[in-house]
């Protein structure tokens, strides 16, 4: 029997079937990083709208975590659907350098040195200069393991906060902030963090499960033969105790026990058995206000004061007040004239102020106590006027460093104003931050009212740290005056110097070679301060240092996109949005993007006791860098990212599919030189490329709105159900068995390319080494001459007429396949192509034969009706009947349509012969 193989048209292509990503993907990404393709791709856009993603600065203290793979896998799939949108992109990268984490690695590596100095005795600047040394590693480290993810981003000129010029402009900005009246300093509380002696900012406090004595103590009113009942689960604040806080607009009542408590709740009061006594009368709280109750503990007075903070869903409705010690406590006392006294320490101990006051009897015992320590004996003191005691756990603050419970601690310290009145329109910050909110995009939607909330209800902004790594607040203070001097002169040329030689400069120089010529001040008279700016306040400022400044090559201010964890409503997108408005009265971007965190298959946080972290490298060599990518891309980033080596299997599975589809669309289209119009296309591969559009502009409208993983799951369906199942294999005949020319095979080859193209196009932001491997290895024909994916802009498929019920044609096909699954089963059948059918519906009707009968994979399509039919089926009221075909198998095409077993069909004669 003759081998007709050698005449048949079969699929043909280099691009290997295994992509072999852990081994290959480095030396694409090495070519990229050689070739400068960053550059190319700003050359590429020159003069084309733009858009700036302004990256949010990891830390740079340790190897990235999967966390920051997500984060900067997003922005590179959005910077790049934004470039072959046909936008001109611009991506900064940077990394935070200061800050306490820096500093504590440092200090852990001095006290590791034995014989070696401490950082007790070492100058400011030399310990400085470690932390910088310390983050410079990291930052080179951190560069190279994003670019493994096949980042494309300004790897040559990254920002670091720690640079001169940055650190320089850091220190600018708080100059304009200073200029507009936004920068106070006072004593007022703020979280302290005693385990890392400084303020904390509300971004960097975490709530924990605490264990606390809720106490109820007896207050002896001096005017009155009653007590006033507090409740605290703070004992060790009530030495600093200076009022009590009643509600003035609740009921209060006498008790026969002799105790005044708010009548909401005395009947839980009794219950808990704090009280026993009846009502003996009503009292209104304004007859107290300004009266005096004596503290237990110490004897001194506690004025008896009204506030609007008083609740009624727990407690007394009598709150111990020390502003010292609280937020609440210090606004009220403000407005009282209460004292502030501070008996803490920055060690979170009892200092000489608790003698010198005498605010505990026996005060010397309690020098140096840490403050939680202090709680028992001061319970113990109490005595009888300790009424009741139970130990709670309830949620805490904590540092987000140390993990140790902070405190709240009145210290001097430098504060932006949130509600003072300033700039053109007279508004306050929190005013302007408010209202620019509804001018900005948020993905999702509900980041709107996080954002809203974070700053309705913020407090002024504690900027001051008391540590050494950091942009020093560097302002002279007259000794004199205790005045701050706010020269601009004088600041401008301290500025200059920071540009020079960096911020170490405050340290190092003299005042008076900090000192401008011509300022007129003494600098005899001058003493520097000491304290250093919040990370927060350095990171807030990018917006200035990165995209005002010049400096970078960063792209448009305000910036197209900030996008970092939900995390950051409270952090980097609030202090960028303060630092904006309160020097420029602008907000610095007009979309934010936030992501969820990286969780284990079960959801649960990961960690290293738990032996359920999966790091990027690890990931990378296992499975290569588009694997990962492909996850971010079809995870819903919006909530929580569920990642196992099991699901990075599924997405491995994901990633062949898509290859394997692609492959045999560029190995079907090899010898394709032109593609043919679309008029002159044959009815199905009109019918294939409408629903390719369709699909194709469906994704991209997700792909615009970010939403990665409903464009590609749209995606994923098509090539399966569509492209996959019907129309590659509906095209086989045609393409094996035709004359290489012919009008049916070039039009199917045509439509083939195309989506091709398409497809390239619309995965080159995700899977963009697998799109450049296609192009290397795709004909002219779909490559259009570009040397790399990186010459590619977006594809768009063109509008196709297609006049056919899709519907009809689909559910014919789908219970054709229903009805002779039996006929297979019994072996009845081995293959479709054994049948034939007739059909009197005018759909297929209006296909020509070889369409109607490629559509079922079947060997004819049949005029007339037979009296030995198999199966039928109908659809829409039309008949469709199946039978065995009558002529015989073809040995080339495998159609019964050859006369006899040894023959081969005229089609396959006619290009045999050719």
């Amino acid at each position: 029997m003759v081998d007709y193989k050698d005449t048949l048209l079969l699929p043909k292509t280099a691009f290997p079937m295994r992509g072999n990503l852990p081994q290959n993907e480095p030396k694409q990404y090495k070519l990229w990083d050689e070739q400068k393709v960053y550059d190319k791709m700003k050359l590429n856009r020159k003069d084309a709208e733009s858009f700036t993603l302004h990256d949010g600065p990891p830390y740079a203290n340790g190897h990235i975590h999967i966390g920051h793979a997500l984060n900067k896998i997003l922005k590179d799939i959005i910077i790049k659907y934004h470039y072959f949108d046909g936008k001109s992109v611009r991506f900064t990268p940077g990394w935070d350098c200061h800050g306490l984490p820096i500093e504590q690695k440092v200090e852990e590596a001095l006290n590791k040195k034995k014989g070696g100095k401490k950082k007790k005795d070492l100058p400011k600047s030399e310990f400085r200069e470690l932390c910088r040394n310390h983050a410079s590693k990291f930052v080179d480290i951190q560069r190279d393991e994003f670019k493994q993810l096949g980042i494309m981003a300004d790897w040559e000129k990254p920002y670091l906060t720690m640079d001169f010029k940055f650190e320089a402009n850091i220190y600018r900005e708080l100059i304009a902030i200073a200029k507009q009246g936004l920068l106070i300093q006072r004593s007022k509380p703020v979280y302290w963090s005693w385990a890392a002696q400084t303020a904390l900012a509300e971004a960097e406090v975490e709530y924990e499960d605490k264990v606390s004595p809720s106490i109820f103590v007896a207050f002896k009113l001096k005017e009155m033969d009653a007590s006033v009942i507090i409740w605290t689960t703070t004992p060790w604040t009530l030495p600093a105790n200076t009022g009590i806080s009643l509600n003035g607009e609740e009921e209060y009542v006498l008790t026969s026990d002799k105790f005044v408590v708010a009548k909401k709740l005395y009947n839980s009061l009794v219950k808990d058995k704090v009280i026993s006594g009846d009502i003996v009368e009503d009292i209104n709280p304004n007859t107290l206000e300004n009266t005096f109750a004596i503290n237990p503990l110490n004897n001194r007075d506690s004025k008896i004061i009204l506030g609007d903070h008083v609740m009624m869903d727990a407690g007394t409705g009598a709150v111990h007040t020390a502003p010292g010690h609280g937020e609440d406590d210090y606004k009220v006392g403000l407005k009282y004239g209460l004292d502030v006294i501070m008996p803490v320490g920055a060690n979170g101990a009892y200092d000489n102020t608790i003698v010198r006051e005498n605010l505990l009897p026996n005060a010397e015992e309690f020098l140096n106590m840490n403050v939680f320590k202090a709680n028992e004996p001061i319970l113990e003191l109490l005595g009888d006027d300790l009424l009741k005691r139970v130990d709670i756990t309830h949620s805490y603050p904590h540092c987000w460093r140390t993990h140790k419970p902070v405190i709240f601690r009145a210290t001097k310290q430098w504060f932006i104003a949130i509600d003072k009145t300033y700039g053109k329109d007279g508004n306050t910050l929190r005013q302007n931050a408010l209202k620019s909110i509804d001018d900005i995009k948020f993905y999702p939607a509900h980041g709107e009212n996080r954002l809203t909330s974070m700053v309705d209800n913020r407090p002024d902004w504690c900027i001051s740290r008391q540590r050494d790594w950091g942009v020093p607040i560097a302002f002279f203070r007259n000794k004199l005056t205790d005045e701050i001097v706010y020269d601009e002169k004088v600041l401008n040329y301290i500025a200059m110097i920071f540009e020079q030689k960096g911020a170490d400069a405050w340290y190092d120089l003299s005042i008076e070679e900090l000192l401008c010529p011509g300022s007129g001040l003494n600098s005899d008279d001058l003493e520097k301060t000491m304290d250093i700016l919040d990370v927060w306040f350095d990171s807030g400022s990018t917006q200035n240092a990165v995209l005002r400044s010049r400096n970078y090559d960063a792209g448009s201010y305000p910036a197209d996109m900030y996008l970092e964890g939900s995390d950051q409503h409270r952090g980097w997108f609030q202090s960028s949005l303060l630092t904006s408005f309160a020097s420029s009265e602008m907000a610095p971007y007009k979309s934010i993007l936030t992501h969820g965190f990286t969780v284990d298959a079960k959801g649960e946080k990961m960690s290293k006791s738990k032996g359920n972290v999966v790091a990027p490298e690890k990931v990378i060599k296992q499975f290569g860098s588009e694997i990962l990518r492909l996850w971010v891309a079809m995870s819903d980033y919006q909530s929580d990212l569920k990642i196992s080596n099991e699901i990075l299997s599924q997405m491995a599975e994901q990633y062949r599919k898509i290859r394997n589809t692609a492959r045999f669309l560029l190995s079907n289209i090899n010898d394709l030189e032109t593609i043919v119009d679309v008029d002159k296309m044959g009815s199905l591969d009109k019918w294939i490329l409408a629903k390719a559009r369709t699909v194709f502009d469906s994704i991209d409208d997700d792909f615009r709105n970010y939403d990665y993983s409903r464009g590609l799951n749209k995606l994923n369906n098509f090539l399966v159900a569509d492209l996959s199942n019907i129309y590659l294999d509906i095209c086989k005949d045609k393409l094996y068995c035709d004359d290489k020319d012919s009008i049916e095979r070039r039009s199917s080859q045509s439509a083939m390319a195309m989506i091709a193209k398409a497809l390239i196009g619309t995965l080159a932001p995700i899977l963009t080494y697998t799109t450049n491997e296609l192009i290397s290895y795709a004909p002219n024909v779909v490559k259009d001459g570009l040397d790399d994916i990186f010459d590619l802009t977006k594809y768009k498929l063109p509008k196709v007429a297609f006049d056919l019920n899709e519907a009809h044609l689909l559910e014919a096909k789908e219970k054709f396949n229903e009805s002779i699954e039996s006929l297979k089963k019994d072996k009845t059948i081995k293959s479709t192509l054994e049948l034939v059918i007739y059909t009197n519906s005018e759909e297929f009707n209006k296909l020509t034969s070889i369409e109607a009968e490629d559509w079922f994979v079947v060997s004819k399509v049949i005029e007339k009706k037979r009296d030995d039919k198999i199966v039928d089926f109908i659809v829409d009221g039309k008949t469709f009947e199946v039978y065995k075909a009558v002529e015989s198998k073809c040995p080339r095409c495998w159609k019964y349509k050859a006369k006899n077993e040894e023959s081969i069909c005229p089609r396959c004669q006619e290009v045999v012969g050719n």
